[in-house]
């Protein structure tokens, strides 16, 4: 994978707060950037990406090509990966579904990008929740799928059906699941936009305070200097009192009472909870 177009001498980007989530998502190395970005910055050589789509239930997205570099994401099967460049057998892209840029192993993926037509839409059936389906019979019973643009309604419905789902960073679906992970995705079950990130779910909606809070709000606690891929931590408001959260405190998707929450982060160095409705 190496053929491209050559661009003048790689020249730094002098990147502002308010596109730092933007260019998160971009492909763009001091020696490689994909041709989208062309015209935007400057590299020594642009590519177009190559489309594929994951053939696994799951698959772990790293932050470098080392497999045992810090899991950053992962990948649900039929959801689509685009790929920009290889070391041996892994391969380095972004996940198109949630913008997250990293490495991923050349078996978990197919060539191409199918259209789908299903939606799983159960927590319990062989393949995770949101899984996308390209055709009508997948070994996924036809009760556990959903038609492709008809949705929940309730994503707190949702997280309510993944209490007990084991806590893992960088994890993102109904097997198991990092905070962020799981307010992405109740919001993809519900045709809702999901970002990945905590600070990317804190600009949905709008913002409501405590004394308003009900049923669906967005409770977020930022911390961006964490040293990590994360940036905070996420949950929904399961009440005026109560949060569901997928938490390392108690290693799954657990309801636990705001001001408890509240307390803990406060200790930890978060900032302050955002509330946002949307």
């Amino acid at each position: 994978m190496r053929s491209g177009r050559q661009g003048p001498g790689f020249v730094g980007i002098c990147v502002t707060a308010a596109a730092a989530i933007e260019e998160r998502s971009w492909l763009l190395r001091p020696d490689l950037a994909e041709l989208g970005l062309e015209g935007r910055v400057r590299a020594p050589l642009y590519r177009a990406v190559i489309p594929m789509h994951g053939r696994l239930p799951v698959a772990d997205i790293s932050l470098s090509a080392d497999p045992a570099s810090e899991r950053v994401d992962q990948l649900i099967f039929g959801e689509v990966f685009d790929v920009l460049d290889a070391d041996g057998d892994r391969l380095w892209g972004r996940a198109r579904r949630d913008g997250v840029v990293g490495w991923i192993d050349r078996a978990a993926l197919d060539r191409g990008a199918p259209l789908a037509t299903h939606r799983v839409a159960s927590t319990t059936a062989g393949l995770p929740l949101n899984a996308l389906i390209h055709h009508a019979w997948s070994g996924v019973a036809a009760d556990d799928l959903m038609p492709t643009g008809t949705f929940e309604r309730d994503p707190v419905a949702v997280a309510e059906r993944m209490l007990g789902t084991p806590h893992q960073l960088g994890a993102r679906t109904s097997r198991a699941t990092d905070c962020s992970g799981l307010v992405q995705s109740c919001l993809y079950a519900c045709g809702l936009a999901g970002p990945r990130r905590t600070d990317e779910q804190a600009e949905l909606g709008y913002a409501v305070d405590r004394a308003d809070l009900k049923r669906g709000d967005l409770v977020l606690w930022l911390k961006p200097d964490s040293g990590e891929s994360w940036t905070g931590h996420s949950a929904f408001a399961l009440d005026g009192d109560r949060l569901i959260h997928a938490t390392g405190h108690a290693g799954a998707v657990v309801i636990e009472d705001l001001a408890e929450a509240e307390a803990r982060y406060a200790a930890d160095g978060f900032s302050a909870p955002v509330f946002r409705r949307l």
